[in-house]
Protein backbone atom coordinates (compact mmCIF):
# COMPACT_ATOMS: atom_id res chain seq x y z
CA UNK A 1 0.00 0.00 0.00
CA UNK A 2 1.33 3.33 -1.01
CA UNK A 3 2.92 4.98 2.13
CA UNK A 4 0.12 8.40 1.76
CA UNK A 5 -2.31 7.02 1.44
CA UNK A 6 -1.71 5.12 4.52
CA UNK A 7 -0.97 8.01 6.40
CA UNK A 8 -3.45 9.77 4.78
CA UNK A 9 -6.36 7.20 5.87
CA UNK A 10 -4.27 7.15 9.79
CA UNK A 11 -4.60 11.54 9.33
CA UNK A 12 -8.69 11.27 8.74
CA UNK A 13 -9.27 9.02 11.64
CA UNK A 14 -7.29 11.70 13.66
CA UNK A 15 -8.89 14.71 12.37
CA UNK A 16 -12.13 13.01 13.02
CA UNK A 17 -11.03 13.14 16.73
CA UNK A 18 -10.26 16.67 16.82
CA UNK A 19 -13.04 17.09 15.28
CA UNK A 20 -14.98 15.45 18.70
CA UNK A 21 -12.77 16.93 21.27
CA UNK A 22 -12.70 20.34 20.22
CA UNK A 23 -14.78 22.62 22.68
CA UNK A 24 -14.94 19.44 24.31
CA UNK A 25 -16.77 19.95 28.03
CA UNK A 26 -14.57 20.76 31.00
CA UNK A 27 -15.59 20.37 34.51
CA UNK A 28 -17.78 17.40 35.82
CA UNK A 29 -19.42 17.56 32.58
CA UNK A 30 -15.87 16.33 31.09
CA UNK A 31 -15.87 13.50 33.60
CA UNK A 32 -19.41 12.03 32.80
CA UNK A 33 -18.79 12.73 28.85
CA UNK A 34 -16.88 9.82 28.18
CA UNK A 35 -14.01 11.96 27.67
CA UNK A 36 -11.19 10.20 29.29
CA UNK A 37 -11.88 7.37 26.77
CA UNK A 38 -11.67 9.55 23.54
CA UNK A 39 -8.84 11.32 24.62
CA UNK A 40 -7.37 8.24 24.80
CA UNK A 41 -7.72 6.90 21.99
CA UNK A 42 -6.08 9.81 20.42
CA UNK A 43 -3.00 9.32 22.82
CA UNK A 44 -2.77 5.79 21.17
CA UNK A 45 -3.54 6.81 17.60
CA UNK A 46 -1.52 9.88 17.68
CA UNK A 47 1.47 7.93 19.21
CA UNK A 48 1.51 4.72 16.86
CA UNK A 49 1.50 7.23 14.05
CA UNK A 50 4.05 9.60 15.58
CA UNK A 51 6.33 6.28 16.13
CA UNK A 52 6.24 5.14 12.60
CA UNK A 53 6.99 8.12 11.21
CA UNK A 54 9.42 8.81 12.96
CA UNK A 55 11.19 5.51 12.10
CA UNK A 56 10.90 5.37 8.55
CA UNK A 57 8.52 8.25 7.03
CA UNK A 58 11.30 11.31 8.34
CA UNK A 59 14.25 9.43 7.09
CA UNK A 60 12.65 8.58 3.40
CA UNK A 61 11.84 12.13 3.45
CA UNK A 62 15.36 13.43 4.32
CA UNK A 63 16.72 10.58 1.74
CA UNK A 64 14.09 11.83 -1.17
CA UNK A 65 14.31 15.21 -0.96
CA UNK A 66 16.79 18.16 -1.28
CA UNK A 67 15.06 20.39 1.45
CA UNK A 68 14.59 17.28 3.40
CA UNK A 69 16.43 17.67 6.19
CA UNK A 70 14.50 20.90 7.08
CA UNK A 71 11.62 19.78 6.23
CA UNK A 72 11.94 16.60 8.47
CA UNK A 73 13.40 18.39 11.48
CA UNK A 74 10.17 20.74 11.27
CA UNK A 75 7.65 18.13 11.37
CA UNK A 76 10.08 16.07 13.97
CA UNK A 77 9.48 19.39 16.16
CA UNK A 78 6.29 19.67 15.97
CA UNK A 79 5.62 15.91 16.72
CA UNK A 80 7.74 16.39 20.08
CA UNK A 81 5.94 19.07 21.23
CA UNK A 82 2.61 17.17 20.49
CA UNK A 83 4.40 14.13 22.36
CA UNK A 84 4.21 16.06 25.27
CA UNK A 85 0.81 17.60 25.35
CA UNK A 86 -0.27 13.68 24.64
CA UNK A 87 2.14 13.01 27.92
CA UNK A 88 0.32 15.92 30.19
CA UNK A 89 -3.30 14.12 28.98
CA UNK A 90 -1.63 10.83 30.13
CA UNK A 91 -0.48 12.56 33.41
CA UNK A 92 -4.39 14.40 33.80
CA UNK A 93 -7.65 13.79 34.27
CA UNK A 94 -10.92 15.29 32.88
CA UNK A 95 -12.18 18.15 35.25
CA UNK A 96 -8.31 19.40 35.60
CA UNK A 97 -7.73 22.86 33.81
CA UNK A 98 -4.18 21.35 32.48
CA UNK A 99 -5.91 18.90 30.90
CA UNK A 100 -8.27 20.71 28.88
CA UNK A 101 -5.74 23.16 28.35
CA UNK A 102 -3.04 20.64 26.74
CA UNK A 103 -6.32 18.98 25.28
CA UNK A 104 -7.20 22.17 23.31
CA UNK A 105 -3.30 23.01 22.31
CA UNK A 106 -3.58 19.38 20.91
CA UNK A 107 -6.12 20.10 19.01
CA UNK A 108 -4.70 23.16 16.91
CA UNK A 109 -1.03 21.73 17.14
CA UNK A 110 -2.72 18.55 15.73
CA UNK A 111 -4.51 20.38 12.99
CA UNK A 112 -1.80 22.65 11.89
CA UNK A 113 1.08 19.59 11.81
CA UNK A 114 -1.30 17.40 9.80
CA UNK A 115 -1.87 20.48 6.85
CA UNK A 116 1.95 20.93 6.87
CA UNK A 117 2.87 16.78 5.62
CA UNK A 118 -0.33 17.13 3.77
CA UNK A 119 -0.01 20.27 1.72
CA UNK A 120 3.91 20.91 2.21
CA UNK A 121 5.56 17.87 2.17
CA UNK A 122 3.69 14.94 0.61
CA UNK A 123 3.33 16.75 -3.01
CA UNK A 124 7.30 17.12 -2.78
CA UNK A 125 7.33 13.42 -1.66
CA UNK A 126 5.17 12.00 -4.03
CA UNK A 127 7.16 13.50 -7.05
CA UNK A 128 10.28 12.74 -6.02
CA UNK A 129 9.97 9.11 -4.93
CA UNK A 130 8.19 6.38 -7.02
CA UNK A 131 4.81 4.76 -6.30
CA UNK A 132 6.74 1.49 -5.86
CA UNK A 133 9.22 2.82 -3.72
CA UNK A 134 6.08 4.51 -1.76
CA UNK A 135 4.27 1.23 -1.81
CA UNK A 136 7.54 -0.48 0.31
CA UNK A 137 7.65 2.44 2.48
CA UNK A 138 3.17 2.12 2.79
CA UNK A 139 4.29 -1.92 3.58
CA UNK A 140 6.74 -0.88 6.53
CA UNK A 141 4.94 1.74 8.40
CA UNK A 142 1.50 -0.36 7.89
CA UNK A 143 3.63 -3.41 9.81
CA UNK A 144 5.29 -1.29 12.42
CA UNK A 145 2.67 0.20 13.76
CA UNK A 146 1.12 -3.39 14.83
CA UNK A 147 3.69 -3.17 17.25
CA UNK A 148 3.99 0.23 17.64
CA UNK A 149 4.60 2.56 21.32
CA UNK A 150 0.51 3.15 22.77
CA UNK A 151 1.86 6.18 24.91
CA UNK A 152 3.72 9.34 23.74
CA UNK A 153 7.34 8.83 25.62
CA UNK A 154 8.58 12.40 25.11
CA UNK A 155 11.81 11.69 26.59
CA UNK A 156 12.69 9.60 23.75
CA UNK A 157 14.83 10.79 20.92
CA UNK A 158 13.19 11.15 17.33
CA UNK A 159 16.41 9.87 15.53
CA UNK A 160 14.75 6.36 13.69
CA UNK A 161 17.81 3.97 15.14
CA UNK A 162 17.05 5.37 18.74
CA UNK A 163 13.13 4.80 17.76
CA UNK A 164 13.32 1.32 15.98
CA UNK A 165 15.46 0.09 19.14
CA UNK A 166 14.63 1.70 22.42
CA UNK A 167 11.06 2.85 20.94
CA UNK A 168 10.46 -0.87 20.42
CA UNK A 169 11.32 -1.88 24.01
CA UNK A 170 8.83 0.98 25.17
CA UNK A 171 6.19 -0.05 23.05
CA UNK A 172 7.01 -3.86 24.33
CA UNK A 173 5.96 -2.04 27.81
CA UNK A 174 3.24 -0.28 26.73
CA UNK A 175 1.61 -3.41 25.06
CA UNK A 176 1.64 -5.21 28.30
CA UNK A 177 0.55 -1.96 30.79
CA UNK A 178 -3.03 -1.75 27.82
CA UNK A 179 -3.28 -5.95 28.92
CA UNK A 180 -3.06 -5.44 32.51
CA UNK A 181 -4.63 -2.48 32.78
CA UNK A 182 -7.49 -3.29 30.47
CA UNK A 183 -6.51 -0.03 27.92
CA UNK A 184 -5.72 -2.55 25.04
CA UNK A 185 -9.58 -2.21 24.51
CA UNK A 186 -9.41 1.09 24.17
CA UNK A 187 -6.53 0.94 21.24
CA UNK A 188 -9.02 2.55 18.01
CA UNK A 189 -8.56 0.12 15.11
CA UNK A 190 -6.55 0.82 12.73
CA UNK A 191 -8.55 2.93 9.34
CA UNK A 192 -9.25 0.46 6.44
CA UNK A 193 -7.80 1.78 3.30
CA UNK A 194 -10.63 1.80 0.38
Amino acid sequence: MDALTFLREDHKSVLGMLEVLDGAPTGEGAQRSGLATMVTNLVIAESQHEAIEQQFFWPAVRDALEDGDELADKAVDQEQAGKELLQRLEDGKPGEQDYHQALQEFVKLGREHIRYEQQVVWPKFEAAVSREDREKLGDKLEAAKKVAPTRPHPDTPANPIVQKTMGMGAAMVDHIRDAASGREAENPPDPQIK
